[in-house]
């Protein structure tokens, strides 16, 4: 997880891609975080979609883990809006699950659109640090990598918003690139004259089966719970550490 790579992205994610997203999490992870009873652990927080879920519908502490700066000063900036006691459940990490030592805080973590960004290696060190900071029985729901590296580029066109006088708008481009999906970011601002400025961002995203996860988190000591029905998501059950 790059630490300042998001600097272009952190402006535009909330404009153009955070409504759907906010309906998207409560689909996938709405239930479990209701079922919280310990805490919750966002793992990649971003801009906080799910950290602030996990606020609104559970009575639990939440844990925010994000390393990087300019995702997290839109975290920041959000939950200063929000009433100080909501605000006082609430920890933001400003570092790697690894790095933050977390033990027993939480017996939910989600892993949304972030298992596909992290290289191999993180990704299997990721798995330890989960296991640390989930209670026995705790469940962690993963929202799934692509499965292969696509055959040739997609373009997926992000929706138009108006702000003030300004349109803002753009598209992904996926790309495959060997073993590893090359996904270019395109955001433009335009006014009644015409673009007022653009901007591009890229990363990488690395593709991991289902199953090849499930080998990878059995030497944590998770087990994968029966799947749902949404495939977009792995779910497991924490039996050991």
């Amino acid at each position: 997880m790059q630490r300042d790579s998001y600097a272009v992205t952190a402006e535009f994610y909330d404009v153009l891609q955070a409504e759907q997203d906010e309906v998207r999490v409560r689909e996938l992870y709405g239930e479990d975080v209701e079922r919280a009873r310990v805490g919750v652990l966002d793992v990649g927080a971003g801009t906080g979609r799910v950290a602030l879920m996990g606020l609104m519908e559970s009575q639990v502490p939440v844990h925010a883990i994000e390393p990087n700066l300019s995702m997290r000063s839109s975290l920041m900036t959000r939950l200063a809006t929000l009433p100080r006691n909501e605000r006082a459940r609430i920890t933001v990490h400003p570092r790697t699950l690894g790095e933050a030592a977390l033990h027993g805080v939480a017996d939910v973590a989600i892993c949304h659109n972030t298992v596909a960004c992290l290289e191999p290696a993180s990704r299997r060190a990721l798995w330890p640090a989960l296991a640390e900071a989930l209670v026995p029985g705790g469940v962690l729901v993963i929202q799934l990598p692509p499965a292969l590296v696509p055959p040739r580029r997609i373009k997926r066109v992000l929706p138009t918003q108006r702000v003030g006088q300004h349109e803002y708008g753009g598209h992904v481009v996926m790309s495959p690139a060997i073993n590893r999906i090359r996904t270019r970011f395109h955001y433009w601002v335009r006014s009644e004259e015409g673009v007022v400025r653009e901007h591009d961002e890229a990363f990488w995203m690395w593709p991991s089966s289902r199953d090849q996860l499930i080998v990878e988190l059995e030497g944590s000591g998770f087990v994968a719970l029966p799947e749902r029905a949404d495939p977009a998501v792995l779910a497991l059950e924490l039996r050991q550490r």
